[in-house]
């Protein structure tokens, strides 16, 4: 089920990232694992994973072959979906749930405001907004056969889901025509989550791109050392926010 290689002299499945400063209890590492597949909803918990400089170990769950429906897997997440994050022996799915669960573990990174900051609830409303708007209107776009019993009625939810998706691009850019990124002037973990989304959506009619703040917003994240270093990981060309 697992893709595995073996790298610093002991077996990792697929591609396992060290650093400097992993997590230490007790004098053990306590090592990250990322059910992942690229470009998928384990792409903004990577972003963070590698931001905060953790131990993490990924797991390929080839979706080609449905592992993720599998047996093994469903134990671990019963939604039989990705990502999941298994962290000092729990494991917990939802991309949304996983990021604020690494946000909080490091929170001398600053990917999430603090309890007091009046950026805090701003946070959860714009992870809130792009998991459940930006990102739910993509998936009805990209699965519309999920949606209907007619299969003649396919490219009319695709056209409407093109309009819903640009709607919801719209607010984002409104939001960043006077900040740099999603809560003012401060990279959160919400940026990472829209720069997942904003790649999904290049293929919409409306794209991310023909946004003037949110393209030009995008070129910048694009530049990013984890973005750069996460995508060539994953193998997703950056060339179009060029």
């Amino acid at each position: 089920m697992w893709q595995g290689l073996r790298l610093g002299g002991r077996v990792v499945h697929h591609l396992m990232r060290r650093y400097e400063y992993p997590l230490v209890f007790n004098m053990e590492v306590v090592l990250f694992k990322l059910y992942y597949y690229p470009n998928n909803a384990s792409l903004a918990p990577h972003f963070l994973l590698h931001h905060v400089g953790a131990e993490y170990e990924l797991l390929l769950v080839d979706k080609k072959s449905n592992s993720q429906k599998s047996a093994e897997y469903l134990k671990l997440n019963p939604a039989g979906r990705i990502p999941t994050l298994v962290y000092n022996e729990q494991a917990i799915f939802e991309s949304p749930a996983i990021c604020i669960h690494i946000c909080e573990l490091h929170p001398e990174q600053g990917l999430i405001p603090v309890i007091g900051d009046s950026a805090r609830p701003l946070f959860f409303q714009w992870l809130a907004f792009l998991n459940n708007t930006l990102q739910a209107e993509l998936m009805v776009r990209y699965y519309p056969h999920r949606h209907t019993n007619d299969e003649s009625t396919i490219p009319n939810v695709v056209a409407a889901q093109d309009e819903r998706i640009a709607e919801a691009l719209s607010i984002i850019n409104d939001q960043l025509e006077h900040n740099d990124y999603l809560l003012g002037d401060t990279l959160s973990a919400c940026d990472y989550f829209l720069f997942m989304l904003a790649e999904w959506s290049l293929p919409i009619q409306r794209s991310p791109l023909t946004f003037k703040h949110l393209a030009s917003y995008l070129n910048r994240l694009s530049d990013h050392p984890t973005v750069k270093a996460v995508c060539d990981i994953e193998g997703i060309d950056l060339t179009p926010f060029k």
